[in-house]
Parts: C-alpha cells; sequence; structure tokens
C-alpha cells in the first residue's frame, strides 16, 4: 500500500513538471518527453525541493495564521469575507478522523502564501514563473542560494518575479563538511577530544597529554610546540584557570590539615578547611559527570546524532561558569586567611558575603555557617558556663592567670584583633562581662545559683543549653540569649554582693571608721592615743595601738557593729624616718577579703589611707584648738589673782591673753568650716550620690564605677587631687602653723600657772610660807620663778610675757599670710565644690577686702 502511494506522488509530480515546463516561455514548441535531459534534470529539482528539510520561519499555529487572515480581511473592509472566511476555518478545524487533514496548518500556510503571490504579481498566476530553475541544468545547481528577481527576469521579459529560496544539493553539503573537517585537522595537531580531557586532567590538578602545569607561567598551559589555532590555544589557558584555582585551594586544604593541631590553624581553620573540602566534592562531582560526557565523539557539524552527550571547549566552558566563581571565591579566601586565624579568619569571610550576586551569598552563607560554628560554640559555652574552651586561642576573650582579687578586672580582656566583623563591640562587652560574672561567682563567691540564671536565660531566649545550638546568621538569637543571661547572671551577682557579703554594710564601715564618720569614736581614740602618739615613731608599740584601738571600740557606739566589721579594722603603722612622730606614722586600715577586694584593691585602699590621714590631720588640728581652749580658760579666771602684780606687767598679761584668744578664734573658724565642708559638702554628699548609683547599679561593672565615682570626688573635694596640690601644700602649712600655736598656748599655760603658784606663795600666812615654800621648791627646777624673789619675779614675768606676746604677733602674722595665699588660690581650682568652702570662710568678704585690688 505504502509503495503504489509513493509511485502515485511520483507519478503527480512527473506531471506537474510535465505542465511547468510547457508553460514556460523559454521553453521549445514541441511538449517536452520524459527522456529528455530538460526533464529528467527538472524531476530531480522537483524532487529535492519536495523532500527538503526546510520549514519556515514561523511557527507551526494555525489558529495564529486564521487570526491573522481574519484580521487582514477585516482591515482591507472586507467584513463579509472575513466572516465567511472564519466559518470556513471553524468548519474545517472541526474535521477530524479518517479523510481529514492532519497538518491543517501547513494547508493554511500554503493557501496564505499563494494569497500573497497572487497580490504581488496583481494580475492571474503566471505559471512560467514559479519553477524558472527547472530548465537549469546540473552544472548550474552548485551555485548557493539565490533571489531570482531583479535583472536578469526583466531581460527575459518576467515582470512579475517570486522570491524562492533554493537549497544546495545534499552530496554537497557533505563534501563540504568532510573538506572542512580535514582543514581543521591540518590545523590541528590534536583532536578537540583530546583536548577536553587533558583540561578535565588539569582541573582535578593534573597533568595532562599535552596541558601541563608551568611553574614559570604559574599555571596550566598548552605547550607552544604543539600546532592549534589562537582561538583554541586561548581557550585552553582560560579553562585550565580553574585548575590553577584547584590547585591553589587543595594545596592550603593539604597544608592546614597535616599542621593540625598547631595553634597556625586552630579549631576555626579546620572548620573552613573541613566546608572548602565539602565544596571540593560537590566539585568532583561534576568532574565525574564531565569525564563521562566527555568519552562521547564530538560530532560534525552535518551530524545530529546524539549531538546532545558530546562535550566540546565551548560547552566546557558554559559548565564550568559557576564553579569558577565559587573556586575564585574559595581562592581568595584562602590567600586572605592564609595568615589569619580564629575570630579574626571568620571576620575577614564575613567581608566577603557582603555581596549582591545571590549565587555568592549564597555560597558564603553555607560555608560560614560552617567556619563560624566552634567560634559561637565558644560563645554558648563562655555565656552559659563561664568556661573558656579556647585551646588554640581563636576567642575574642582572653584569659590569665591572677589573683583572685584581680580576677574581674584583669582575669578576662577582649582582644579585638579576634573580634569578628558580625560581632558588635557592645555585644562582646556584654558577652566578657556575663563569662566573667559567672567566673566571679564561681572562684570568688564560691556560689553555684548561676546555673540557673543561665538555664532560664537560653529558654528566654527560645535556645537550649545544648552544645552546637547557635550558628551563623543567628545574630538576633545570640543577643537575645547574651541579654538575658547577662541581665539574669548580673542580678544574681549583685544580690550576692549585698546580701551574702553585705557590701552595703562593709561600704559604711569603711566610711565611719576610715573617713572618721563615727564621732564619738573618734572623738575617745584620739584623746587616749594622744600620749603615745606624741612620742618619737620609733618607740611606739603597734600592739599597744591595737590595744587601745579596741578600747575606743567598747567605749563608744561602735561596739554594737558586727563583730565581722570591728574584727577587719586594724591599726597600721606607716614607714617613718628619723625625727617622725606617732602622728606622722599612725593609720587605721580595713580589711576587705575575698570577694569585696575586688572593689577595694589596692590602690583603692591607697586612695582611702590618703583621705585617712587628711581627715586624721584636721582632726588632730581641731582637738589640739580644743585642748588649746581648755588650758586658756582657766588663764582667764586666774588672771584676777595677779591684782598685786604692777600695773604694767598685769595689762601686759591681759594683752597677752587677748592676744592669744583672738588668734584662737581665727584658727577656730577656718578649722570649723573647713571641717563643716569636708563633713557635710563633701562626705555626705559624695555617699548620698554613691548609694543612688548603688541601687540603680545593674551589674558589677557599674558598681564599680559608681564606687570610683564615689571616691574620686572625694579626693578632688578633699583637694587631694592632682590639680590641688599648691592648694593642699598651703592647707598642711596652716595645720603646721596651728599646732605650733597650740605649742606656744601651752608654754603661755605653763608660765601662767607658775606665775599664779609665786603669787600665791607670796599671799599666804606667814605660818604656812615655810611649808608652802618647801612644797614649791620640791615641785619647781631649779632657775624657776619660783624659787627668786618678788623683784626678779616682776622682771621675769614682764620679759615672759613680752617674748610670748611678739611669738603670737608673729605667728599671728604668718597665719594671716598664709590664709590669705590659701583664700586666693580657692577661686582658681576647677572643681565647683571648692566655691562653698570660699563661701563660708570669707562669708562677710573680711579678707576679699583685706587682699589688695587687682
Amino acid at each position: 500500500m505504502e509503495e503504489e502511494d509513493q509511485q502515485k506522488v511520483a507519478d503527480l509530480i512527473k506531471e506537474l513538471v510535465i505542465r511547468l515546463i510547457s508553460q514556460n516561455p523559454n521553453s521549445e514548441s514541441h511538449p517536452p518527453t520524459p527522456n529528455s535531459p530538460q526533464f529528467q534534470s527538472s524531476l530531480r529539482y522537483a524532487f529535492r525541493l519536495i523532500s527538503s528539510r526546510l520549514t519556515p520561519s514561523v511557527s507551526p499555529d494555525a489558529a495564529a495564521i486564521a487570526e491573522s487572515t481574519k484580521r487582514r480581511l477585516a482591515t482591507q473592509g472586507k467584513s463579509s469575507q472575513a466572516l465567511t472566511f472564519a466559518d470556513l476555518y471553524t468548519k474545517f478545524a472541526s474535521k477530524t478522523g479518517p479523510g481529514s487533514v492532519n497538518n491543517k496548518w501547513a494547508v493554511l500556510y500554503l493557501l496564505k502564501i499563494i494569497s500573497e503571490d497572487r497580490k504581488n504579481v496583481k494580475s492571474q498566476l503566471d505559471y512560467s514563473v514559479l519553477l524558472p530553475n527547472l530548465a537549469l541544468h546540473d552544472g548550474e545547481l552548485g551555485n548557493e542560494s539565490r533571489v531570482l528577481l531583479g535583472k536578469g527576469n526583466k531581460e527575459k521579459g518576467w515582470n512579475n518575479g517570486v522570491l524562492l529560496v533554493s537549497k544546495d544539493p545534499e552530496n554537497l553539503r557533505e563534501i563540504a563538511f568532510r573538506e572542512f573537517v580535514n582543514l581543521i585537522k591540518e590545523e590541528n595537531e590534536v583532536s578537540e577530544e583530546v583536548l577536553v580531557r587533558d583540561v578535565l586532567y588539569a582541573c582535578q590538578g593534573i597533568d595532562g597529554k599535552y596541558v601541563k602545569y608551568d611553574s614559570g607561567a604559574d599555571g596550566y598551559v598548552l605547550s607552544d610546540l604543539i600546532k592549534v589555532p589562537r582561538a583554541i590555544r586561548l581557550m585552553v589557558r582560560k579553562l585550565c584557570e580553574l585548575g590553577w584555582l584547584f590547585r591553589k585551594v587543595k594545596g592550603y586544604i593539604s597544608e592546614s590539615m597535616d599542621g593540625f593541631p598547631s595553634e597556625d590553624v586552630g579549631t576555626v581553620g579546620q572548620a573552613f578547611c573541613a566546608a572548602l573540602q565539602d565544596e571540593l566534592s560537590d566539585y568532583y562531582k561534576l568532574l565525574a559527570v564531565l569525564e563521562a560526557q566527555s568519552m562521547n565523539p564530538i560530532p560534525l557539524v552535518s551530524e545530529t546524532a546524539s549531538s546532545g552527550n558530546y562535550l566540546s571547549l565551548r560547552r566546557l566552558s558554559v559548565w564550568f561558569a559557576e564553579p569558577m566563581v565559587k573556586m575564585r571565591l574559595m581562592a581568595v579566601l584562602v590567600d586572605k586567611c592564609r595568615v589569619l586565624r580564629g575570630g579574626a579568619m571568620a571576620g575577614a569571610i564575613h567581608l566577603h558575603a557582603q555581596h549582591g550576586d545571590p549565587l555568592v551569598h549564597e555560597f558564603m552563607g553555607r560555608l560560614l555557617r560552617r567556619v563560624c560554628s566552634p567560634l559561637f560554640e565558644m560563645v554558648r559555652s563562655w555565656v552559659l558556663e563561664g568556661e573558656l574552651e579556647d585551646v588554640f586561642a581563636e576567642f575574642f576573650v582572653v584569659g590569665q592567670p591572677v589573683k583572685a582579687e584581680s580576677l574581674w578586672r584583669e582575669g578576662y580582656l577582649l582582644h579585638a584583633g579576634m573580634l569578628p566583623s558580625f560581632i558588635s563591640q557592645s555585644l562582646a562587652q556584654r558577652i566578657l562581662r556575663t563569662g566573667k560574672s559567672i567566673n566571679f561567682l564561681r572562684v570568688c563567691c564560691e556560689d553555684r545559683g548561676w546555673a540557673d540564671a543561665a538555664t532560664e536565660a537560653a529558654a528566654a531566649a527560645g535556645t537550649s543549653t545544648r552544645r552546637w545550638g547557635l550558628g551563623y546568621g543567628e545574630t538576633d538569637a545570640l543577643e537575645s540569649l547574651v541579654d538575658g543571661a547577662a541581665k539574669r547572671v548580673d542580678k544574681h551577682l549583685l544580690d550576692v554582693i549585698y546580701n551574702q557579703y553585705k557590701f552595703k554594710e562593709h561600704c559604711l564601715a569603711i566610711k565611719r571608721y576610715l573617713l572618721l564618720g563615727q564621732g564619738d569614736f573618734v572623738q575617745y581614740l584620739m584623746d587616749i592615743v594622744r600620749p603615745e602618739l606624741s612620742e618619737p615613731a620609733n618607740t611606739i608599740s603597734s600592739f599597744q595601738l591595737a590595744g587601745l584601738l579596741e578600747t575606743a571600740v567598747r567605749a563608744s557606739n561602735a561596739q554594737y557593729d558586727d563583730r565581722d566589721i570591728l574584727d577587719r579594722l586594724k591599726v597600721k603603722m606607716m614607714p617613718h624616718g628619723t625625727g617622725d612622730r606617732g602622728w606622722d606614722v599612725f593609720s587605721l586600715e580595713y580589711d576587705a577579703r575575698v570577694p569585696l577586694d575586688t572593689v577595694f584593691t589596692e590602690s583603692v585602699m591607697a586612695k582611702y589611707l590618703r583621705i585617712f590621714n587628711f581627715l586624721w590631720k584636721l582632726r588632730r588640728v581641731e582637738h589640739a584648738l580644743i585642748g588649746a581652749w581648755k588650758t586658756m580658760k582657766p588663764n582667764c579666771i586666774t588672771s584676777r589673782s595677779f591684782m598685786k602684780l604692777q600695773h604694767a606687767v598685769k595689762l601686759q598679761l591681759l594683752s597677752t591673753l587677748r592676744r592669744c584668744q583672738v588668734l584662737w578664734d581665727e584658727m577656730n573658724h577656718f578649722v570649723s568650716n573647713l571641717q563643716y565642708y569636708i563633713m557635710f559638702e563633701v562626705l555626705e554628699v559624695s555617699w548620698s550620690n554613691f548609694l543612688n548609683e548603688m541601687e540603680v547599679a545593674k551589674d558589677l561593672d557599674d558598681l564599680l564605677a559608681a564606687h570610683e565615682k564615689y571616691l574620686h570626688s572625694i579626693v578632688e573635694k578633699s583637694l587631694l587631687g592632682e590639680r590641688s596640690q599648691t592648694l593642699y601644700s598651703s592647707l598642711f602649712a596652716l595645720f603646721d602653723l596651728i599646732l605650733k600655736f597650740r605649742s606656744h598656748a601651752d608654754r603661755l599655760s605653763e608660765g601662767i600657772n607658775e606665775l599664779q603658784a609665786r603669787t600665791l606663795e607670796s599671799s599666804v600666812p606667814s605660818r604656812n610660807k615655810s611649808k608652802t615654800k618647801k612644797q614649791l621648791n620640791d615641785t619647781s627646777e631649779p632657775g624657776s620663778w619660783v624659787s627668786e624673789g618678788r623683784k626678779a619675779l616682776t622682771q621675769r614675768a614682764g620679759e615672759f610675757l613680752r617674748n610670748m606676746e611678739q611669738d603670737l604677733d608673729a605667728l599671728s602674722k604668718e597665719y594671716s599670710s598664709l590664709l590669705e595665699d590659701f583664700i586666693s588660690k580657692l577661686p582658681m581650682q576647677q572643681h565647683v565644690d571648692l566655691k562653698f568652702l570660699l563661701f563660708r570662710l570669707d562669708f562677710t568678704e573680711f579678707y576679699s577686702q583685706l587682699r589688695p585690688s587687682t
């Protein structure tokens, strides 16, 4: 049946060719015979056209052609024809089954082409020009496809040409392809299949037969001795860049893994190598697939069989596009991280993840999740357990062995060089403080309550305390975990410091005893240690002073304090030199044990010692003025018994006493106001501010900062700061002058007592004179006033009073000069609170008026 159909088609073609040739105006008048050369040539050409594989350039869509035809008819104003065509097309498209046309699109396309041809000729179809090439012979068929329209047609009288595309004979096409293949073989000594396999070897770091690694060129190159086109050579070199990158990455992995476990690699470096190795595993899989495809031969251009399963250099460049991007990234990271480790390595890799390409972003994210896993595990262990699992010094928290008192300040520090860029400085500080708090509770406070706080923090953050619970890209979860852990652990730490170790009570004890806030204790202690401290420093026993301290505690309200606090209060004798008195070396110290020594460190206690020495000197001056008042008060009363003395001597005595009293008033005014300023404007205000800041402190760092601020405020306001050294020197010169005045007042009192005793001796009855004289002689020293006569008594009394008055005048002038110098320096001080001291000392502007205006 098929043979009959083929024969029927062949007969139809023959009949068509005969009709076309007979209608050709250039043909002979007699009809062509089937055996003529012209007929045979035209028949062969017709068969080639019908069996041609050339297809139209439009897509085979019948509905689209029908719609286009209807629109064209409608735009031409032929609406009735458009409707008729639509009805006919509907009937034509609905015909299915036996006897119907299967390729409906081809029929519609043929009708459309015929219609366009009729439109071009604008007349009845000229059948003579449909196949003008049928008259050509075989020798003329080898030309390329041409457009048969134009000059040639006009010469032959064919004014109505048709655009036709002719095709070369199939045998000539194959001949041309074979010639092209031979030409390629002549230009290439090596086939493309071999080069493809060599490139695949090079991409695995292996030298191929023709493509080898050249250390001079630092890359895989194709030997210059091999004859290949320049384009092929450039393409091979471009593809072999992947092998050069692979060689670098693989070499870094091998070098790092061979050096593990060394500090130069570390756990982060090991994770980086593992991530690179995983990426290379995917790369190996791709190479395996490409190796399988490279075994298939590359077909010729004319061959279409199995054309999708071979591998050429151009196809290889397409396959290598994505691996090339990844390998370049890995090579860049390898170069960047070769000298880095730990957090610095993770930070450097993170910087390359800030990329707009989704492929690069996804690749870097996958790589960083592997690289940062050891680092995040260190953070989790440090924040929740206080354990520093950093064998290779990769973490940004560094621990060092220190004493318990220095654990908080110096035990753990932040290593900025190991801090990755995706962890902010504030977050790193919170991480550091949280781990420090846990270690402080564990080591210094011997507390285990932090474990419950850490578990609560992990539960509140939505994470668990298990290992590897955090990873890169979970910054919000990390911050939530750190903030929760820090809040709970710091709160527990402050509760332990306040309640278990009574930090506030110890601060109050230091204020009461070292800052002399316990008035009755300080007064009684100064009274009982005065005789001892008046002796040379090298003759004083610290054990005896410790006993006097205990006596002062029991004799004052200090006895009701906690025994643990009182046991910490001790006497300290400072280093002394030749000529020092007990007043110069005596001090009190407070034993702040672990964990309170974290706050009360040696430097802090040294500042407290400076403040104590200043306050102790101030109290000693105040005590000396009180003692001077006690010695001067009886003199005012007993001066009435000197009525029998000469009038001049009596007036001189009263003048001296008045001069001494006035000078005492000036000194007492200065010391009282200074004492008030120190106690109320400095100590009490600073203490109140310290209590307020202590209440709002959220962690131990806040507490340390509040105490440091409290201590700094006292030092600066008490003239002990670096900027107040000149004022401090002037103040201590005033203190020494006041103590000198006390010795003058004592000497005046002793002289008046002797004069009083001599006067009494001259006024007693005669029967008692011998007895009184004997008593006076026993108690008086040789050369004293009592052993002399009345005239000599008057003479000596006058001389003594004149000398005392001169000494008091000199003392008064020196005191006025020093005081004016001190007051003049107060306005130049930068601390604002010192203005209150100036206001109190010069309330009436008395000293301001004495100073010459400048």
